[in-house]
């Protein structure tokens, strides 16, 4: 087998169950070394237990690969320096960063507390941020060191909830939305040193999504975390070193390029918004519709 990620060293986070084990296994059986992050709480992000995190590192080492467990949190500024010191001190160097850990807090926005609002944010957007600020420091000091490219990998997790829009979740979608935004925007900035900034939008039945509705057994199948894994593990690899600011969906039977926010009908502007509401109606008229959660529905 033709292993796309020998000798690189990767951080999955949010490694210990679904969607980001499935990213560590695969990882290491292309020859990755691994970081398994995890706090190990539970969906709405309560408690902490190291104990999957080392359940997926023992796997990994079971099979001949090398894995560490780390239990920061992501959203944590010094929390997430420690986890990338930890890949360079134990590892010797850091080539992949793979955001993935998350929480769920659903609740309809009349209903919404100012509490859950907060801890998804934090979670998963200030959860990217945190990780991948202090890898792109390591990465650009690399850079200046070697004078030259580094070939550094950030893929982070988006959703259907944020790029489509899911009625339940302005928390989660906002973050999800933002995530993607930060993907082609730190993939223009990082560009220049080596680094590629892509983004996955899952498909997956896992704990996080088995409460939203029921499922046959034939999309559980085609909805396995496993399907997730291939899309990531390539976009880690050296070969993947010219896609960058994509948005990836995988799984659920497809693996899809999204295309982003385009600027559609238009006209020069005007001053009175009388004059303005007309055009504006027809030129809503004029554009396609929102995608629905499967990206061709259209409201």
């Amino acid at each position: 087998m033709t292993r796309l990620c020998e000798d690189r060293v990767a951080i999955v986070t949010g490694a210990a169950r679904g969607v980001g084990r499935e990213h560590a296994l695969l990882l290491a059986k292309h020859g990755a070394k691994v970081v398994v992050n995890d706090l190990g709480g539970a969906v709405d992000g309560s408690g902490a237990d190291k104990t999957p995190a080392q359940g997926v590192a023992d796997e990994i080492i079971a099979m001949g690969g090398e894995a560490v467990v780390n239990g920061d949190d992501v959203s944590s500024w010094d929390g997430a320096k420690n986890m990338i010191d930890q890949a360079v001190e134990t590892f010797g160097k850091l080539d992949v960063l793979i955001n993935n850990a998350g929480i769920l807090r659903d609740r309809m926005l009349v209903n919404m507390s100012e509490e859950e609002w907060d801890s998804v944010i934090q979670v998963h957007l200030k959860g990217t941020f945190a990780p991948s600020r202090h890898a792109a420091a390591y990465w650009r000091g690399l850079s200046k060191e070697t004078d030259g490219p580094v070939d550094g990998r950030i893929i982070n997790t988006t959703s259907t909830s944020g790029i489509y829009g899911n009625i339940g979740q302005t928390n989660y979608g906002a973050a999800k939305a933002g995530i993607a935004a930060f993907t082609v925007i730190a993939a223009r900035e990082l560009r220049r040193i080596g680094v590629t900034v892509n983004a996955i939008s899952p498909s997956a039945y896992t704990r996080m999504t088995d409460s939203l509705r029921e499922y046959t057994e034939e999309e559980i199948e085609w909805r396995l975390p496993s399907w997730v894994a291939p899309a990531v593990v390539y976009l880690a690899s050296a070969e993947a070193h010219d896609i960058s600011g994509r948005v990836i969906q995988a799984g659920g039977g497809m693996v899809a390029v999204c295309e982003g926010w385009r600027r559609g009908a238009e006209m020069e502007q005007v001053a009175d918004p009388v004059e303005l509401g007309p055009h504006l109606r027809e030129m809503c008229g004029q554009v396609r519709k929102n995608s629905g959660m499967d990206g061709l529905e259209l409201d």
